[in-house]
């Protein structure tokens, strides 16, 4: 897979005085029907998430609150992708090394999952996700 395929999805924005509103629908706003929802708060400043490839999930990266940054590479090339609103989603594609840095105090990350947990759909180890990805024998 390409990192060109991964993009920042906006989200719809339902604005209101008392405080706005954004949802996202299975197969409607995301490509994927949604399986899974995780989050990860509390991370240390200067601490990193990530580092892992999935074969064959896909996701959807939202900045809850504060921000933070993800870096996508497909083995070619990398791209950092900085979140920091609510109402914007980074799709990431099966195939894909990705990272989390960069989270400001009070960062959430949420992540939308296409598959339920299988660490057999892992890559934990960016040599094995290279040869993977056919970029090196």
């Amino acid at each position: 897979m390409s990192i060109d395929i991964c993009k920042v999805i906006e989200l719809p924005k339902i604005t209101d005085p008392r405080g706005n509103l954004t949802f996202v629908e299975s197969g409607r706003q995301i490509p994927f029907d949604i399986s899974r929802v995780y989050y990860l708060y509390d991370v240390p400043g200067g601490a990193e998430r990530g580092g892992h490839a999935h074969k064959a999930l896909s996701q959807l990266i939202v900045a809850m609150s504060g921000s933070f940054d993800v870096v996508l590479n497909d083995g070619y090339n990398s791209k950092r992708v900085h979140l920091n609103r609510s109402y914007n989603g980074l799709y990431v594609c099966p195939m894909i090394w990705r990272e989390l840095d960069n989270f400001s105090s009070g960062a959430v990350c949420m992540v939308l999952a296409s598959n339920f947990y299988d660490e057999d759909d892992y890559y934990r180890n960016y040599d094995d996700f290279t040869v993977a990805a056919g970029v090196r024998k």
